[in-house]
């Protein structure tokens, strides 16, 4: 399909008031578009559903699915854009309510700073919403600039007419599972890109990510087998550095998808740890609904297609192609929320007891600019 009747089926979609969801994962050039064929809201049971889900930020609310069975799947090749798109994150407070803003946030990142010290949490993830005046409205607008902007990200845009429409360019893997194969990816910390990958990392950040790795493996240890762990490497994200540990595993036979998503999920990059701990004190006193926010997506049980080694084709009987299940699911970072002629930006960042609370505002200030600078 090419890309101009690929994006006239989503128009047409989105003026009908019908869900949708389109993406592309990371260096890909392949969008893929679900179009769902009606506007009921379907719910997540179990995890054994085929479909695109879209779950909450809080695990006790429900997962959304795009049931593959109620929709159409289609898809196009695009050619990455050059892009111009500045790289300014230059903080400017031109009013009172922005002041006020960041005094609320400094604040907060104290308070989380003192609980951290009083014990109650190794690590809490603290966060922000921004709404912006926007002039472009246009969804499709919205994510070809993402797409061209950030290659190296899961980019997507999701509506449903009793849910709302986000779009983000997201930088972390939640879990990839392609039939009993397991990767998982630990990121955590931030310092602005400034021409090189060739950084120096405070004990601060170097502990957030040791926290996310720990918890990954001492988490998954009942389901999984034959541990993979990655040295920690820098890698770039839009206007920004972050440190990142791949995981890999081969799950057990037994395992299932809904207790391990159970287990992680709210991840230590997202939530805190201990867990639970972390997540009441995020609910009591950041005073706003994440919503989808630091929640996940992506394909769940998709079926895949494998095609066989050159070598093996010609061995008799040998199936010229396999299929397998695999589900790819993306933490919901750098992402906004689209209200009318307004965008709602959400931004955050992990507390320990050596955050400096004027540091966390200007490291929310970087992380907005992945979204502000194609708005």
């Amino acid at each position: 399909m090419t890309p101009e009747t690929f994006f006239t089926h989503i128009e047409s979609q989105y003026s009908k008031k019908h869900p949708f969801v389109i993406y592309r994962k990371p260096n890909k050039q392949r969008i893929h578009g679900l179009l769902q064929s009606n506007q009921e809201l379907y719910i997540i049971n179990d995890f054994t559903e085929k479909g695109f889900v879209f779950s909450p930020f809080d695990d006790t609310e429900p997962t959304v699915l795009m049931p593959l069975n109620r929709s159409d799947r289609i898809q196009t090749d695009i050619i990455i854009e050059a892009t111009q798109l500045g790289l300014e994150n230059q903080e400017i407070l031109r009013t009172p309510e922005e002041l006020s803003a960041k005094q609320r946030h400094l604040d907060l990142v104290k308070k989380g700073v003192d609980a951290t010290n009083n014990d109650q949490f190794k690590k809490v993830v603290l966060s922000r919403q921004e709404s912006i005046k926007i002039s472009e409205t246009n969804p499709l607008v919205i994510f070809k600039k993402l797409i061209n902007r950030y290659p190296s990200a899961f980019v997507y845009c999701w509506y449903h007419p009793k849910v709302g429409l986000w779009l983000g360019a997201t930088p972390e893997t939640l879990v990839k599972i392609e039939g009993h194969q397991f990767s998982m990816m630990a990121l955590a910390g931030t310092q602005d890109y400034k021409g090189t990958l060739d950084v120096i990392w405070q004990e601060k950040e170097q502990q957030e990510q040791q926290y996310v790795t720990d918890f990954i493996i001492d988490n998954l240890k009942p389901s999984v087998e034959n541990f993979k762990v990655s040295d920690v490497e820098t890698v770039k994200a839009g206007n920004l550095l972050h440190l990142k540990t791949m995981i890999s595993a081969r799950l057990k036979k037994e395992a299932l998808l809904h207790d391990i998503i159970r287990l992680l999920h709210p991840t230590p990059a997202i939530c805190g740890l201990p867990k639970l701990p972390a997540k009441e004190f995020i609910l009591k006193n950041e005073g706003y609904n994440r919503e989808y926010y630091t929640g996940f997506l992506g394909e769940l049980n998709f079926e895949t297609t494998i095609a066989p080694r050159a070598s093996d084709r010609n061995i008799e009987n040998r199936a010229y192609s396999t299929s397998k299940t695999s589900t790819q699911l993306y933490v919901n970072l750098r992402c906004m929320q689209i209200k009318e002629a307004r965008a709602i930006i959400y931004v955050g960042g992990g507390i320990t007891e050596s955050s400096v609370p004027e540091n966390e505002w200007e490291e929310t200030v970087s992380k907005s600019f992945v979204i502000k600078n194609i708005l």
